[in-house]
Parts: C-alpha cells; structure tokens; sequence
C-alpha cells in the first residue's frame, strides 16, 4: 500500500517536472517562430514600399509637367482694321505710306518722328499710340545707361558680373539687353534717381501738344514693393509707357538733348504753320555716343539684328523690348537712323500672342526703312523737301 502510493507520488513529481522543462522550450520556440515572422512580414512591406515608390517617381513627374504654368495670351495678333479713324491729312504721305505698308496687318502702331522739331511724320493705328500705353519692358534700358553714366555710378568699359561666368561693359549689355546689368546699375542709382531721370526724359507726363486723344502714361511714385528699382530697371517693371512717351525720350537722345513737345498737324493749316516747342533741355550730349555703340551693336550682332534683313544700307542705333502684361505678348521696337541727310526716329510697338516680340518689332522697323530708301527718301533733296512741309 506504502509503495503504491510512494510510486504515485513520484509519477506525479515526475510529470510535473517534465511539464516545467518542456514548457520554456515551448515559448523560444513561438517567440523564434514570431520574431521570423516579423522580419519577413518587414521585408516584405520594404520591398512593396520601394516598388511602391519606384512606381509613383515617374507620376509624380509627370503631374509636375502638367502643372507647369504656361503664359495665355488672350490679344489677336493681327488686326486688319489697324488704320481704321486716322487722320493723315497732316501727316508726310510718303513716309506714311512707307510706315502702313511695313506694318501689314499686325496688331500694333507705327510711330515716325523728326526729332529736331518733334514733328510726327506719321502715326499708324492712332488709337494704339495714343492709349494708356504699356510696360516699355528692355526700352526703358537706355535711359537708365544715361542716368547711371552722368550720376558717375558706371562707366562705358566697367565689366559687371552677370553670370557665374560671365561679365559685360554697357555695349555689350545694351546690345544683348542683359537684365542683370541694368539691376545692378538700378541698385546703385537708387530709386530716387531713377525716377528723377524718368522724369526728365518725359515719363509720366504727356509728350505730345494739344494732341487730341493722347492718354497718360504712368511712373511710380515709389519704389515698386515686387522687384524693386532692380526690375524696374530691368525690363519696366510698373511703368506704364505710351508710344508717343517713347518717341519723344528716343528723340531727345538722337539730337542730343533736347526734348520737344511731339506735335501732330492734322490739317494743311496746322502744318503751314508748324513751329517746334521746346519742353526742357538734359545735359547729355556728351553722353550719348557711349550709349550708341550699345544700340548699333544691338542692330548689328545683337536683340534688334532683324532690323537687317531688310536694310543694310544706312546705319540704325535702337533698341528692343519683350515682355507680357495683361493678357498680351508686347514687342517694343525704338529707333533711329543716322543719314548724310538727317534723322528720323521710329517707334514700333506691337501686341498678340506668342509670336510677337521685340526683334519682330525692330524686322517692321528695317521694312519701314527699307520702303523709304526705295521711294529715295533719304536722298538729300527729298528727305529736306519732305521735312519742310
């Protein structure tokens, strides 16, 4: 009986022994199970992570490329009502003429100025040139080159830093329309000085005498909060100019320094009559010729070189302007040539669409010319007959 129960005892003790020794090596074995199981399970999302990602790289490119902005233009480029209401009656018929034909059907006007009198010669698309006007984008260069030359702030053969390799004087500058440069010459003139020499050269006030319809161009007060003097020099950032305002600045350049009224006979009588009206004189005679190696480099090797292939046969100093506001690509042409017979200024501005910019306003400029060297305008009889009516 004693060793019944004895035996007992020791089975139970021995089974419960068993259980205590099995059970650890039950639980390392799940908890090797699981941790296995858990760097599989991690692998395997890395793995679906990184196609995951590979897959939405080009997607995300893609959505980039959709959403990148593209400028709309909502102006015609071509208008074949563009002469439609002028008055031409005052006007030289054949310098018009000249000015019409080289124009075509383009959305844009056609400004001809005889800049010792500021007599207009011919204005194509009247109601064009005597709006609101618009941004003068890179035209309004020269005048800074001139503001920043007598303020003593630069010199012609000072080399500026425009790129990381890359440096030019004012010619070259000019001549290729370098933004940079002209920031840098309207951060060390000041905002103050730009605005003086704006308006000295006419910006901001009416250029034209008792001209009918003539609308006010406009010039900051302040210096613009978006850009600053910098982009304002640049490329006309928050000025508003008007052909006529343009015309009137190139004038004054080409004689010299004097700024005339522009006046518009629109009648025999007024032109019969016609005497010139000085507005005030700028000290910058001296000046000039150290802007117009940059403008005839512009025409020659430069942003206006399609003046050429139409004319070649006299020299032309100008410069372009591209840029886009209110729904409309702008192209700015202003010019003049210098003959054994005298000057004449021209102003092309031209809006519409993707088409239109500054070199394809100085190509209506080199057909204007061009029509007028083949109706032998510059010869020197004609050209001083025409200029006395």
């Amino acid at each position: 009986m004693i060793k019944s129960s004895l035996f007992r005892v020791l089975a139970a003790t021995f089974l419960a022994l068993t259980m205590v020794v099995t059970a650890p090596a039950k639980t390392s074995t799940t908890k090797k199970t699981s941790s296995a199981q858990l760097k599989s399970a991690a692998s395997t999302k890395k793995s679906v992570s990184s196609k995951s990602r590979s897959k939405k790289s080009p997607t995300t490119v893609a959505t980039k490329k959709k959403r990148k902005y593209v400028y709309r233009y909502s102006q015609p480029t071509y208008d074949d009502y563009n002469t439609t209401g002028d008055v031409a009656e005052g006007e030289d018929p054949v310098v018009r003429q000249a000015a019409v034909d080289a124009l075509g059907n383009l959305n844009g006007t056609v400004l001809v100025i005889e800049p010792n009198s500021g007599r207009i010669l011919a204005m194509v698309n009247q109601k064009l040139a005597l709006s609101e006007g618009a941004k003068p984008c890179s035209t309004f260069k020269v005048a800074v080159g001139l503001a920043a030359l007598s303020e003593g702030v630069v010199d012609k053969d000072e080399i500026i830093k425009v790129g990381r390799r890359k440096r030019m004087n004012l010619t070259e500058a000019i001549a290729h329309s370098n933004n940079l440069y002209f920031e840098t010459l309207g951060r060390r003139l000041g905002f103050e000085k730009v605005s003086f020499w704006a308006q000295q050269f006419g910006l901001g006030e009416l250029a034209g005498y008792n001209i009918e319809g003539e609308h006010l161009g406009t010039f900051p007060a302040e210096e613009p909060y978006t850009g600053g003097v910098g982009k304002m020099c640049s490329y006309g950032q928050s000025i508003s100019m008007t052909p006529l305002q343009l015309g009137a600045m190139m004038s004054t350049i080409a004689n010299g320094g004097t700024l005339y009224f522009l006046q518009h006979p629109t009648r025999r009588e007024e032109l019969d009559s016609f005497q010139p009206m000085v507005k005030r004189t700028l000290d910058i005679g001296s000046l000039v010729p150290e802007v117009e190696d940059g403008m005839m480099g512009a025409v020659e090797y430069g942003t206006a070189r399609r003046v050429r292939l139409n004319f070649i046969e006299e020299p032309v100093m100008g410069k372009t302007g591209t840029c886009s506001e209110n729904g409309a690509r702008l192209g700015w042409f202003a010019s003049y040539t210098n003959t054994d017979t005298g000057k004449l200024v021209t102003v092309v501005f031209l809006r519409g669409g993707r088409p239109i910019l500054g070199p394809k306003a100085a190509e209506v400029t080199g057909r204007l010319f061009r029509n007028l060297y083949d109706s032998r305008y510059f010869a020197s009889s004609s050209m001083m007959l025409h200029a006395g009516k």
